[in-house]
């Protein structure tokens, strides 16, 4: 059924997933009692050095380790959207009104040669198909079929500097009702960033990229959690830390408590 509170009601009880989650992860540690621990610092510590644990296994991999890969069959009938489902203001409005024709995908930061990108541009560089499955941060998980040029094609064509670490991934979705600032953004380091199977997606299920799922391009980073999926992109930034960048901790959500690196 169809969660009928306005969205940013949902969005606000959204955060307390959060502290649930980790909650449930920290339980077999030995460390019990759920109310108790979602407001125990002791108990995110823990979790801080599961992530690191995690981020260390998966650099140990390096970019060979992939994401499962699904047939056709597995394929969803609907891809289940989460969060913004149309980004508020005029703005996008137009951009989707004139089919993405102005809509324009900036890549700066520490590069040599920055781009300015149409949809079309994008489309007409060398693809990827993958079929994978979204595991989201609140318990589920939809298997869907993406279609996009690898982020890794057009970061080489930007050219990195000495100094670049991370990919930041700027959007197009405001997430706080009352302040325009408040723009979604999320990073990856360059090992994820230059994997094979991390996407800037135009297609689901062989077809244009749906409002509610992120058009007219979203980030596919297969390997973590659907949090550090971006939706609604429109700039992609070199940087050599984000400490300058949102509250500093790489990602809007990460801003908010939320692990920066999100490695399933």
């Amino acid at each position: 059924m169809k969660d009928a509170r306005p969205f940013f009601a949902r969005r606000r009880e959204r955060r307390g997933f959060l502290r649930a989650g980790l909650a449930a992860a920290v339980a077999s540690s030995g460390l019990a009692g759920c109310d108790a621990l979602s407001g125990n610092e002791t108990a995110v510590a823990v979790l801080r050095s599961a992530e690191r644990l995690s981020y260390g296994v998966q650099r140990a991999l390096g970019r060979r380790a992939m994401a499962q890969e699904f047939s056709p069959a597995d394929i969803a009938p609907t891809f289940r959207p989460n969060g913004t489902t149309m980004p508020m203001g005029d703005g996008y409005a137009a951009m989707l009104a004139n089919g993405f024709a102005d809509w324009r995908l900036t890549v700066d930061g520490l590069v040599a040669k920055p781009l300015e990108l149409s949809l079309a541009q994008l489309q007409a560089m060398p693809s990827r198909t993958q079929i994978t499955r979204h595991d989201c941060v609140e318990g589920w998980s939809c298997i869907g079929q993406w279609k996009g040029v690898r982020l890794s094609h057009v970061l080489n064509l930007a050219q990195l500097k000495p100094g670049a670490r991370y990919v930041v991934f700027h959007c197009l979705d405001q997430m706080e009702e009352d302040d325009e600032t408040s723009l979604y953004y999320g990073s990856v380091d360059l090992d994820d960033a230059f994997h094979e199977q991390t996407l800037l997606a135009y297609e689901l299920n062989g077809k244009p990229l749906p409002v509610e799922n992120g058009a007219p391009l979203r980030a596919r980073i297969e390997r973590q959690l659907g949090y550090k999926q971006p939706k609604y992109l429109h700039r992609v930034q070199v940087v050599a830390s984000f400490e300058d960048i949102g509250a500093g901790e790489g990602g809007y959500w990460e801003d908010r408590g939320y692990n920066w690196y999100a490695g399933i």
